[in-house]
């Protein structure tokens, strides 16, 4: 049997080398050709191993390459996609390999017909963002309207028209200057003793009539960290009263709202202090007068914390939930 390509001479070269010790019994000028033949085929066939391992090593060591053919999208396709609100994924490009060519008879994949059904790509959905959170360090953007100079009307945010023109009446300085029932004066805890807004718009009511007084914002709401202010006008029958500024704490942003309201009514009984609405609560010593005869100090205990401390209170009232009455802190 014949053994074909290069193995024929493979096979030589592993004869010829197991017949180099078998040429004992022959003369010496035929043993030197067949040596010298063996040793050719065996050279022959090396210088071939050593020139299709290095072949192998560079096919290896070299990475493939890849050429991109681009794919071309139909006018109707283009668009139809330019229409859409998110674009669908893009095609990936047909590639081949420089050492496998493609064969001929294979064809580009079809363009997607925009009425067929077939099903296309799933495009992405937006997730909606969060909204933007406003900082209220920075007021709340309530700036009041500013007039223009040539109206008729008054500006308030920044007008004294009015102010010290003529004393009200005397029905309404009485009014106003009246002193203020002792059962109307509350005390806090912390031992200061003050009169609810709504006894002051009470008053004012009273002395002005419901619609002829008023309180024009000065400029926009401050939100500080731990508190709102504002600056109010107090206008009275057409005219400047009183300007002043109030403020009110909060300890979290859903109570901004009701801390603008509480500044609101703050600057009003500021500005009520001008027209001597409750001026007594001002004076020393009908704040000491007040406390020894209308005020007590007591001992009490939370109910549930155990905790114990020192508050004021009014005579006539008596401890109320979540607090008890005890003795002293030793009891």
């Amino acid at each position: 049997m014949t053994t074909p390509g290069p193995f024929r001479d493979i096979a030589s070269a592993t004869s010829a080398e197991s017949n180099i010790h078998n040429y004992h019994g022959i003369s010496n000028a035929a043993e030197s050709q067949l040596v010298s033949r063996d040793l050719s085929i065996i050279k022959n066939i090396r210088r071939i191993i050593l020139h299709i391992s290095t072949s192998a090593r560079r096919v290896l060591d070299t990475p493939p390459t890849w050429h991109i053919q681009p794919v071309q999208i139909p006018q109707a396709d283009c668009a139809q996609q330019a229409a859409a609100p998110a674009a669908p994924p893009r095609t990936p490009a047909a590639y081949t390999s420089p050492s496998k060519p493609a064969p001929n008879n294979v064809r580009p994949p079809a363009a997607a017909n925009p009425t067929s059904n077939t099903a296309r790509p799933p495009t992405a959905i937006p997730t909606p963002s969060a909204p933007d959170v406003q900082n209220l360090s920075d007021g709340l953007a309530d700036q009041p309207i500013v007039l223009d100079e040539g109206g008729k009307q008054v500006d308030w945010t920044r007008s004294y028209h009015g102010l010290s023109v003529q004393p009200f009446s005397k029905e309404t300085a009485d009014t106003l200057l009246q002193p203020i029932p002792f059962d109307d004066v509350e005390v806090k805890p912390d031992g200061i003793i003050y009169l609810p807004e709504i006894k002051y718009r009470r008053i004012l009511n009273k002395a002005f009539g419901p619609g002829g007084w008023g309180l024009a914002p000065r400029g926009e709401t401050i939100v500080t960290g731990k508190a709102v202010t504002r600056e109010y006008a107090l206008l009275a029958h057409g005219r400047l009263v009183s300007v002043a500024r109030g403020e009110q704490d909060y300890f979290s942003p859903d109570g901004v709202p009701t801390a603008a309201e509480g500044c609101k009514s703050n600057a009003m009984m500021r500005c009520c202090k001008d027209l001597g609405v409750a001026s007594e609560l001002w004076d020393p010593r009908y704040i000491r007068k007040f406390k020894s005869e209308h005020a007590k100090e007591v001992f009490v205990e939370h109910m549930q914390m155990k905790k114990r401390k020192k508050i004021w209170m009014r005579k006539d009232d008596k401890v109320s939930y979540p607090y008890q009455e005890v003795k002293s802190f030793g009891a």
